[in-house]
């Protein structure tokens, strides 16, 4: 079930380098929400600490607050790993497991949450290769390899994998930077698709996309290399191309830096 996010005064440390400061804002559920801005400045470690996986990273703390409706990701007893399974991520590259079928990759984080019969993991597959748009174009070969499949086709792999296991949000960093503009086009749709049954954050360097597939745009600057990444203006997409609040943004928009 889609729940909504809700971020206040956070600022993220990599040991005691300040990377992102001081962000807070709200995400919707049921609602694609963007995040723009030039390269190094926060939107991916800020994306990363919606779901703790920034931790992965030595030395990778926050301060501040991230809810998801009620319950505070960071408060005591709180375990990470339940954390990611909850909001899921689809990442930069495809990274579908090169050892296992297509079928398993689907199924791989269901298998690590408990015990299911072979009737309801075909069914899981089916339905969330169907949700990827990608079940007729695989079904006759769903034990082959995943890594046999196109970039696009494992990206879409890599989205069923995500969802199969039912996060409430589900995160996306960049996930048409290395695909072909078909591709793009098939992840961009399905986005638009996922978007009734998850919570979906998205970074990208492609404003066109932004447009295309937001309800909400973020844009996050910094003042200068080496210095913190902020939030700078979030607000409905519509707003943000058209008449944004902050120069900066405007600037950014219209391509004057970045």
């Amino acid at each position: 079930m889609a729940k909504r996010i809700d971020v206040t005064g956070l600022t993220a440390f990599y040991g005691t380098h300040r990377a992102i400061e001081g962000i807070s804002m709200h995400v919707q559920p049921k609602s694609v929400t963007a995040f723009i801005g030039p390269s190094g400045c926060g939107k991916s470690t800020f994306l990363r600490t919606l779901n703790r996986m920034h931790e992965v990273t030595p030395g990778g703390r926050v301060e501040g607050q991230v809810m998801l409706d009620n319950e505070d990701l960071y408060g005591p007893g709180v375990d990470p790993v339940q954390v990611r399974r909850n909001i899921g991520m689809v990442f930069q590259r495809p990274n579908p497991f090169p050892t296992m079928s297509i079928y398993d990759n689907v199924v791989a984080g269901l298998k690590l949450n408990g015990k299911f019969s072979r009737a309801e993991l075909d069914e899981v597959v089916e339905k969330n290769l169907r949700g990827a748009n990608l079940w007729n174009e695989v079904k006759d070969r769903l034990h082959k390899p995943g890594s046999g499949l196109s970039g696009g086709q494992q990206q879409r792999l890599c989205i069923a994998r995500a969802t199969a296991v039912e996060p409430d949000v589900l995160l996306m960093d960049e996930p048409c930077s290395a695909l072909d503009p078909i591709s793009t086009l098939a992840i961009e749709d399905l986005i638009s698709q996922l978007k009734s049954r998850f919570t979906i954050v998205i970074v990208t360097h492609n404003m066109q996309q932004a447009a295309r597939v937001s309800e909400r745009t973020a844009f996050f600057n910094l003042a200068a290399v080496g210095q913190p990444g902020k939030l700078i203006e979030i607000d409905t997409t519509d707003r943000i191309f058209s008449n944004p609040s902050v120069q900066a943004t405007e600037d950014y928009i219209s391509g004057r830096f970045g």
